[in-house]
């Protein structure tokens, strides 16, 4: 009965009479004023639409929407004709002409195990190690045989970040040398904080001048165990490539990036001058650390490398009304690709992806129809971009973030949505990134009137800062909302525990498809908030600014500084 209950689609006008009372609450005067205009149409949103739109792009015939497959092209081809249905205009300029997509060239690369090799070299003795058990190596995008020999060096997290008075690389040098860490970061650290820089470690690696890096898990990590993550550490990876066919977001200075066992990882700190449970104590106590380890590594990565795989982006453009505001843009994104087909699970191989991410492209098309039914357009143009690649690695947003369809200086924010998480009612929000920029007071506003409290991450160990495509507007100085619900659900249940289990469980399998208890009040709850802080921020005379002294805002601070010339 329940599940009846939440599967029943809602009429508008039923919808209306549920959020009206809501907006009726007191509004602090520190908030933006939404308008007659925006309140009438955010009313106006249709839970059947949504609906519509996720059975569409999750159906079994676009078999999963892998990207550079049929099933992709059929999304591909929904989305178009959505914007041009909605009045949206080609958000791409090529020597052709205004067009919808935007190509994104990525190359394929797939370590070679029979050709690769990990030797560890202690007081003259070579100890050979096997691949898939002792290590794993990530691909090398630049030379299809990478070879290093050199001394390893400890240095905890491998995390330099002085502006949270934290450098496991203060007085110590590691120009040509492999420096081997834990995976993660302090726990000292704030949560997106502390996302980003256990992911970074690569690039300060090279930046300090290190020719490789090795990584393992502290014991309670399992999660992060090669044990764990073998059969995913061996799938193929991609990375988008420029005008110059190189690889982005990588670091050919690293001559070898190799994950470790647990036993194996112990086995370096042998005759060092701290033994592995003092550095792991050391670690979980938030200490920096670094310290040279007896011994050295040589290793051969053999690389099988391809070229062929372009990715679409769909971008629909809604030009601004403000003279002057409209050549500056507020960018929403969701990602349009999922898995495509895999191992059988109970007999079904298709990763429909209905949750992840079909449930955000069918938001933002909802919203979209917001924005174009208003009766004038919000004084900023609006971007709806729907994304390649996020599976591959955020790839096709950082194409976009990067080399964006107009002038990077001119995008003044980014929205994003994926897997939100409304299989209970919308009665909280966490908002990421709402608490590094100024976008926070549209964001309160627009929680207001949807009749939803704001709070705090409630699974902070999953670095969900980091894992959808609004980071990439990030590393690009933009400032960037990404809403998912919070853990109320209005009866007995934790919404918490939903979500943890849907992880477990659901999350990227083909039991992710129509089949589930979406509440679809709580999606429609999700496009107001959606519609209501993009239309805040394109209609506010000033641009969203990072809060003085952000983390973010700071570490990419050369990015932001060029918006502002």
């Amino acid at each position: 009965m329940f599940l009846h209950r939440l599967l029943v689609p809602l009429t508008s006008a039923f919808f209306s009479v549920v959020i009206n009372p809501l907006f009726a609450q007191s509004k602090p005067s520190d908030i933006p004023t939404i308008s007659a205009e925006a309140q009438t149409t955010a009313r106006s949103v249709r839970p059947e639409a949504i609906e519509a739109h996720m059975r569409y792009l999750a159906d079994d015939k676009l078999q999963g929407r892998k990207p550079g497959t049929p099933g992709f092209e059929m999304a591909a081809q929904y989305v178009e004709k959505q914007f041009k249905t909605l009045g949206f205009k080609p958000g791409v300029t090529t020597s052709a002409g205004q067009t919808y997509r935007q190509a994104v060239p990525l190359r394929r690369a797939q370590v070679r195990e029979e050709g690769s090799t990990m030797t560890l070299i202690r007081d003259g003795v070579d100890l050979d190690l096997t691949y898939g058990k002792n290590y794993t190596f990530t691909p090398n995008f630049g030379q299809p045989t990478s070879e290093v020999s050199a001394p390893v060096v400890f240095v905890g997290f491998g995390v330099s970040a002085p502006e949270l008075g934290y450098d496991d690389y203060a007085g110590i040098d590691v120009r040509g040398k492999i420096v081997a860490c834990f995976n993660g970061a302090p726990a000292a650290f704030p949560s997106n904080q502390r996302a980003y820089s256990g992911s970074a470690k690569a690039e300060v690696a090279a930046l300090r001048g290190a020719v490789g890096l090795i990584t393992f898990s502290l014991p309670t990590d399992v999660r992060a165990r090669i044990e764990s993550n073998s059969p995913r550490n061996r799938l193929p990876i991609y990375r988008w490539t420029n005008a110059s066919g190189k690889a982005q977001r990588t670091f050919p200075q690293l001559k070898v990036v190799a994950s470790l066992g647990d036993s194996t990882a112990r086995s370096l700190f042998d005759g060092a001058t701290k033994s592995f449970e003092e550095a792991r104590k050391a670690a979980n106590q938030s200490q920096p650390q670094a310290f040279p380890l007896p011994l050295s590594v040589r290793a051969r990565t053999q690389t099988d490398l391809n070229d062929g795989l372009v990715g679409q982006n769909l971008v629909g453009l809604l030009h601004g009304s403000d003279p002057k505001l409209k050549d500056e843009y507020v960018v929403y994104v969701s990602h349009l690709d999922h898995l495509g087909i895999t191992r059988p699970v109970k007999g079904d191989s298709i990763n429909n992806g209905a949750h992840d991410n079909a449930s955000g492209v069918a938001i933002n098309l909802e919203a979209a129809r917001l924005f174009a039914s208003l009766p004038k357009h919000p004084r900023r143009s609006i971007l709806f971009v729907a994304v390649t690649g996020e599976e591959m690695g955020l790839l096709g947003s950082d194409y976009f973030a990067s080399n964006p369809t107009v002038p990077k200086e001119k995008i003044v924010a980014n929205l994003c949505l994926d897997m939100p998480f409304f299989f209970h009612p919308l009665l909280d929000i966490v908002p990421y990134g709402s608490e590094h920029s100024s976008m926070k007071g549209a964001v309160e506003a627009a929680a207001q009137f949807v009749g939803v409290k704001i709070v705090k991450d409630p699974i902070p160990e999953q670095s969900v800062f980091m894992r959808s495509d609004h980071f990439s507007f990030v590393r690009q100085g933009i400032p960037a909302i990404y809403i998912k619900s919070g853990s109320t659900t209005g009866d007995d249940r934790d919404g918490t525990q939903l979500n943890l289990d849907w992880r477990a469980t659901v999350y990227h399998t083909p039991k992710d498809d129509m089949n589930q208890p979406f509440d679809w009040t709580a999606a429609a709850r999700h496009v107001q908030l959606q519609f209501l802080i993009g239309y805040l921020t394109a209609q506010d005379n000033a641009r969203p600014i990072w809060n003085p002294g952000d983390f973010f805002g700071t570490k990419f601070s050369a990015a932001s500084a060029s918006k502002q010339n």
